[in-house]
């Protein structure tokens, strides 16, 4: 799965699987590299070897264990930076960022901005540079995070600043969901054809055994059900199955979300 790489200006982005469906993303410019939500430090440990390369950074969105195991390992016997949300207790971030906040990587030659995106989690992170998107477990494709810390409301105002991104904005989601929740989309959201073209082309990758990754926001906005609670479609899906019709986006939302969880 690993000689699916992609780039974004000079910098190679590169899937480590990790677990059952994650990714740790390798950002690699010539022999260096960084790491987003490193869960285990045998994959990055692997990955590095196999490219040759140094880890000079890490970057963390959120403090659950399958984005975060591996630091401790991973920073035993290097002095990196290592950054991560301020307001979360994350051992081993030497750099607490927040929002607004540059991460400026002189030695990939790349700055991300840091964005608060809480809901998932109620202190989640995404790191943003120009047509590039790391939100962790807020923003999946055709999905989104489960409410484990946030609130719907949070997680709702999040999705809805991530939408609002640049549309060719390419996004790099930390799971391999996709499948699973095109499935659900597809109930959630019917008739809708760029949708299910979408799901074709999953489909197609996951049998030749490439990640669905990265999306665009675009995409997201045309297919992800979790940015379409205001549409008519969606809003008479719950009202269908709650016997109440959603007053607004986010009585939506709340509903999908909630029905997500049990689907």
């Amino acid at each position: 799965m690993n000689d699916q790489h992609s780039k974004i200006g000079s910098i190679e982005i590169i899937p480590l699987p990790a677990f059952r469906d994650n990714y740790l993303w390798l950002l690699r410019r010539g022999q260096l590299a960084a790491v987003v939500d490193p869960g285990d430090a045998a994959v990055v440990e692997d990955g590095l070897a196999a490219q040759g390369l140094d880890l000079c950074a890490i970057l963390l969105t959120h403090h659950h264990a399958d984005h975060v195991g591996g630091v401790a390992e991973l920073i035993a016997s290097r002095d990196i930076p290592v950054f991560g949300p301020a307001t979360a207790d994350i051992e081993g971030v030497n750099n607490p960022v927040a929002e607004g906040d540059e991460v400026n990587l002189d030695r990939l030659g790349i700055r991300f901005r840091v964005l608060e995106v809480p809901g998932h989690t109620a202190s989640h992170i995404a790191y943003l540079a120009p047509g590039l998107l790391f939100p962790g477990d807020t923003l999946f494709s055709a999905g989104c995070g489960r409410l484990l810390g946030g609130t719907a409301a949070q997680l709702h105002a999040s999705l809805r600043r991530l939408a609002e991104l640049p549309g060719d904005t390419a996004v790099y989601c930390t799971h391999e969901y996709t499948l699973a929740n095109l499935a659900f989309a597809r109930v959630a959201d019917p008739g809708n054809p760029e949708r299910d073209e979408w799901l074709v082309e999953c489909e197609a990758r996951r049998d030749a055994g490439q990640p669905t990754l990265p999306t665009t926001i675009e995409r997201e906005r045309r297919v992800n059900p979790f940015l379409r609670t205001g549409e008519p479609a969606v809003m008479g899906v719950i009202a269908d199955r709650t016997g109440w019709r959603p007053r607004d986006s986010l009585e939506c939302f709340t509903a999908l979300r909630a029905w997500k969880d049990v689907f």
